[in-house]
């Protein structure tokens, strides 16, 4: 049975429903807007001002995942745009006490945008995982979606909304929360930094190959990425993609060999068997960059297979070691040097977690955490290498940070991957490390031990979610912090994140998340990776609704109250609001 037929039938008989209150309902249109709408770049919209609204589609799939050529002649993929989804404030960590009509905002502290899960995609690559879409469940848009054709051209263009956006109002920083590669190879770690630099980049691997003939007409073709705005300095923080095998797997020889050839991997099923990296019953199968649509080949069970097709070696596939991961953030021409992982930098010689103070007129520190799980780990119980987790001395390295950041009178904010608290009894919670914390509650305590930690944000779960962790001491609601987690740049509706911090006229903190689409033409390759995520998205049965009330987007602002020795810190401090 071929790839798709068992994905149909899946979801067939899982009967995948996608959200019948779409039918027959009047969503109000955004005026004078069309999908080639250059004035939202110019402007620099973001769901404030317009969202992204699928249209519907029926209940049971009627078309193949892997048939986009019949994508749009059965209805998938298409969305039209929605209103603007308004700004919810949270008071959820503020004292009982707290009148928030005598509050109002009066100051920026520091502003920037976040950006995850991008997973850049080799699709070429002889290491996928696409045989095993079918078994993966929730998971399968994951392990495949022709999609993965446009990765580079999707995060080009929300390169450009970010810079469209910081002309508007400029950004101080920005933070890629993780997963910029797929599968920890060399070519897609290198298309991230190159495309961050405005660099031409050329989205093939192995042979040249050229679907439609012509400059700028395929996804194989070569372009001029635009760069992000020199202006806006941007720091990474690892993710599990970064350094496993698709996130899940250590990275063993068999793997890197088949890497540097042409045959395709061969592996058991590695969703129920530890032994599966040992094994050869599956052909994980690449897209075939030849053909229009990126063909499936290879993919199958090998026993029933015959003669398997190669795919053209190439060097630039091998994998990183954590060392090569970090060095290559110094081959790059924005700033700054090594975006963090410079190693001259003394306070950055904790491996891939360091810490920094943006702003030297401002008392605010962020601290760049590593939480994904060790190499060196024994495989878990659910054979995922996707859990998080500070051992091997991060965990004394993240107190020392916050305890430094408390005593020196700082805001604090946490970058990392992997949340917490929020994916308890799956392959993305945290791991217990003996001697340091017992479980996530037990190290939300702990961060909760430091008033001057304001802020969380993650990636990983691909998810728009913000998750308030209060004081469990009503004398001091300052005991207490937010975490936002950003969507996946990779699958619909592939947003990043801006974020305000903004003290108020009591001299409490406001964080301003609001979530953007990235913008593009109608017609550009990045436009049909858009429609392609959202199809592959329905197809799945993974749409929840996607009104402004629903769970996709959600912006907020969220109010933290703060010591009285760090009011008096703050009081006077920052850039003044417009009025």
């Amino acid at each position: 049975m071929k790839l798709s037929d068992h994905i149909l039938k899946i979801a067939k008989m899982k009967k995948y429903f996608l959200a019948a209150t779409f039918i027959g309902m009047t969503i109000m249109i955004i005026s004078g807007c069309s999908k080639s709408d250059e004035v939202a770049l110019r402007k620099g919209y973001t769901t404030l001002d317009r969202t992204l609204v699928p249209d519907p589609v029926p209940a049971v799939p009627t078309v193949k995942v892997d048939d986009p050529a019949n994508y749009a002649k059965y209805g998938y993929g298409k969305w039209h745009f929605g209103p603007g989804l308004a700004s919810q404030k949270r008071l959820d960590l503020m004292p009982a006490s707290f009148n928030e009509a005598g509050t109002t905002n009066e100051a920026s502290l520091l502003r920037f945008f976040t950006m995850t899960d991008i997973h850049l995609t080799d699709k070429e690559s002889p290491a996928q995982g696409i045989v095993f879409a079918p078994f993966a469940g929730p998971n399968a848009i994951s392990v495949y979606s022709p999609l993965m054709l446009y990765t580079t051209h999707f995060l080009d263009a929300a390169v450009q909304t970010i810079n469209a956006i910081n002309d508007k109002e400029p950004f101080d920083l920005g933070l890629s929360l993780g997963d910029m590669a797929n599968s920890t190879q060399y070519n897609e770690l290198r298309w991230f930094i190159d495309i961050m630099d405005g660099k031409t980049i050329n989205p093939s691997s192995g042979s040249v190959k050229d679907p439609v003939p012509g400059p700028g007409n395929d996804y194989q073709d070569e372009y001029k990425a635009t760069g992000l705005n020199r202006s806006i300095p941007w720091y990474a923080v690892t993710g599990n993609h970064d350094h496993f095998w698709m996130g899940s797997k250590v990275i063993d020889d068999k793997i890197r060999n088949v890497l540097l050839g042409g045959d395709i991997l061969r592996l058991g099923m590695i969703l129920n068997d530890r032994d599966a990296m040992s094994k050869s019953t599956y052909s994980v199968g690449f897209l075939d960059g030849s053909t229009l649509y990126g063909t499936i080949t290879g993919s199958g069970v090998v026993a029933d297979m015959g003669v398997i097709p190669t795919t053209a070696p190439d060097p630039r596939r091998h994998t990183l070691t954590v060392t090569e991961f970090m060095d290559e953030f110094s081959n790059t021409t924005s700033l700054p040097k090594g975006h963090g992982y410079d190693q001259s930098v003394t306070s950055n010689r904790f491996g891939k977690s360091y810490s920094f103070e943006p702003m030297s007129d401002l008392p605010i520190k962020i601290i760049m955490l590593d939480d994904t799980q060790a190499d060196s780990d024994p495989m878990a119980s659910d054979l995922i290498y996707g859990h998080g987790e500070l051992n091997n001395g991060r965990f004394e390295w993240l107190m020392e940070q916050l305890k430094a950041g408390q005593d020196e009178g700082k805001l604090m904010i946490i970058a990392t991957h992997v949340p917490i608290g929020v994916a308890q009894g799956t392959s993305m919670d945290w791991l217990p490390v003996d001697g340091c914390y017992t479980n996530e509650q037990d190290m939300i305590s702990k961060l909760r031990a430091f008033p001057n930690l304001i802020l969380m944000v993650a990636g990983h779960r691909h998810v728009n979610n913000i998750t308030a962790f209060r004081s469990t001491d009503p004398a001091h609601p300052e005991n207490s912090f937010w975490q936002v987690e950003t969507k996946s740049l990779r699958e619909f509706p592939q947003q990043f994140r801006t974020f305000d911090i903004v003290r108020n006229s009591d001299n409490s903190i406001s964080i301003i998340a609001i979530n953007v689409d990235p913008i593009m033409k109608e017609g550009s390759l990045a436009a049909t990776g858009r429609t392609y995520a959202l199809a592959s998205a329905q197809v799945y049965g993974l749409i929840p609704i996607l009104l402004p009330t629903g769970s996709e987007s959600y912006n907020a602002e969220l109010l933290k109250p703060l010591s009285p020795e760090m009011q008096a810190k703050i009081a006077n401090l920052g850039k003044p609001l417009k009025k």
